[in-house]
């Protein structure tokens, strides 16, 4: 009999590690044989701990579980956290899944049920068509960067083959520190091989032998379960000195961050990769052409790599049948904050935010009315309920004053404080800042200071606050001061009785 128990962090968070002793325990009382598979989490955060057994062929859910619901799994049927079938749960039903669609599914480190699930044949793909092919399918699907930026992920290989050096690398920035957002982790965690034949395809193109898996400190399991990934590939000669025993060599390996927010920024990546302070760089020179230890240099998110091998086994055309407009293929989008039902779920683009929000999270966890959902992370912009019919795409919310990120939502209901969050865009930026240059280092002190003034009943106080918004997104060296000001100033846009001496008198 065998028993998948997720050895993801959220899962372990919610108690999956003691569920899965408690199942081991019963099993061995009642001499009953079992296998515990410590498999990736499917998403469903809210039923975490999720535990699956195989019933006539289909993989059954129960959850959350406890420690104290495992011995009804040996005597009781049906289970009274019972969900039924895992992928009929309409959460799971909905989505589309071409990056994430081994998670959860099997034993992450397991290179069998990873070859069994398609695993390997972009990169076989890859090695028969060549670089130059390669990079044509990765145009044509239409990927942009899943990090944040969305520049387009072919034109960035194509500099970067293009380019003459002695050495190329490839870095994978999983420098994951977006607030709400989780899948870069979840992806390590649950399906390390895919970021591998991703990272290995991209090599292969750019003509690059060494690769590097930039993951934040903050992240234990999934350095664990990527350098054990990276151990096991090298160790069955799918990468190392030929990949897959007939292409070039490409070797890999997991860096560590200290924890600095703007690390996730490439050009500051770089430098902390470098063994340097992690500061931002001027560009130009662009990494593509001067990156890592000053060679060519490919810089992809989690998601944009681990994208790429469905493209290469599916075909870019395939890819790009998805989405809407400039925003091609699928999206990870991950639900947090006040939310009933949170997790991550893949889609193509063009949802509406109220169908995510709504539709999939289920509202709000408390059961007020939303108020706001704040789509890109910690600096990126809130929206309100009026705007729900707003598309999911790069375009469609860089229009509306928002930007898409690392597509990590946060929902607040109607108790939240929009002038508290203001300023917390601001302290955030403020702690956060590497210090590289003034609009960002000095501007985020003053707009807390400004913020506070506004608190206070000072009439002046938005005015000067909104000339220090267009400094800050102007003069900022990289986006992290360019992007602070979007949140203060939609807080300011969709409400703005809040920042009002009203405010004051009201309380």
């Amino acid at each position: 009999m065998k028993i998948w128990v997720p050895g993801d962090a959220a899962a372990k968070a919610c108690g999956a590690d003691a569920v899965a002793a408690a199942i081991a325990s019963a099993a061995g009382l009642r001499g009953q044989e079992v296998t515990v598979i410590r498999n990736g989490t499917r998403g469903m955060v809210w039923l975490e701990p999720l535990v699956e057994i195989e019933v006539d062929g289909a993989r059954h859910g129960f959850g959350p579980m406890t420690p104290e619901d495992v011995p009804a799994l040996f005597e009781e049927f049906p289970h009274p956290k019972a969900l039924g079938p895992v992928e009929e749960i309409p959460f799971f039903a909905r989505q589309t899944r071409l990056t994430f669609a081994r998670c959860g599914r099997s034993d992450p480190l397991s290179l069998a049920d990873y070859e069994a699930a398609e695993g390997w044949q972009g990169l076989r793909r890859t090695l028969e068509i060549g670089a130059g092919a390669t990079i044509e399918e990765i145009t044509a699907s239409g990927l942009r960067g899943r990090g944040g930026a969305g520049f387009p992920t072919g034109i960035k290989w194509k500099t970067v083959a293009d380019a003459e050096a002695a050495q190329k690398y490839i870095v994978c920035n999983a420098d994951e520190g977006d607030s709400g957002s989780f899948a870069d982790r979840m992806l390590m965690e649950g399906d390390p091989f895919c970021l591998i034949e991703g990272m290995a395809i991209a090599a292969l193109a750019a003509g690059a032998t060494k690769g590097f898996v930039y993951i934040r400190s903050e992240y234990p399991d999934a350095i664990r379960v990527m350098r054990s990934a990276i151990a096991a590939a090298a160790d069955a000669g799918i990468i190392g000195p030929a990949l897959l025993g007939q292409g070039p060599r490409f070797d890999l390996e997991v860096r560590v961050g200290a924890g600095a927010y703007i690390c996730g920024e490439e050009t500051s990546l770089l430098n902390s990769l470098e063994g340097k302070r992690g500061m931002v760089r001027a560009k130009p020179p662009l990494p593509a052409l001067e990156g890592a230890f000053g060679m060519p240099t490919v810089v992809n998110n989690v998601l944009s790599l681990a994208a790429v091998p469905w493209i290469l086994t599916h075909g870019g055309t395939a890819y790009a049948a998805f989405g809407l407009g400039r925003s091609r293929g699928t999206i990870p989008i991950q639900i947090a904050g006040n939310v009933k039902q949170g997790g991550l779920f893949e889609a193509g683009f063009g949802m509406s935010l109220g169908d995510i929000v709504e539709g999939i999270g289920g509202g709000t966890a408390s059961g007020k009315p939303v108020k706001a959902v704040q789509v890109g992370g910690p600096l990126g912009a809130y929206f309100s309920p009026e705007q729900f019919d707003l598309p999911f795409g790069y375009e469609e919310l860089a229009d509306a004053q928002g930007l898409l990120g690392h597509a990590g939502l946060t929902v607040f209901d109607e108790s939240a404080d929009m002038l508290a969050l203001a300023r917390y865009a601001m302290e955030f930026c403020a702690i956060e800042s590497c210090g590289k240059c003034t609009p960002c280092r000095i501007g985020a002190v003053r707009g807390m200071e400004t913020l506070d003034r506004v608190a206070a009943g000072d009439e002046q106080a938005i005015a000067l606050l909104q000339d220090l918004c267009e400094i800050m997104e102007k003069g900022s060296l990289c986006a992290m001061g360019g992007f602070t000001p979007y949140p203060v100033r939609s807080a300011i846009r969709l409400f703005p009785d809040e920042f009002t001496p009203m405010r004051e008198a009201a309380e």
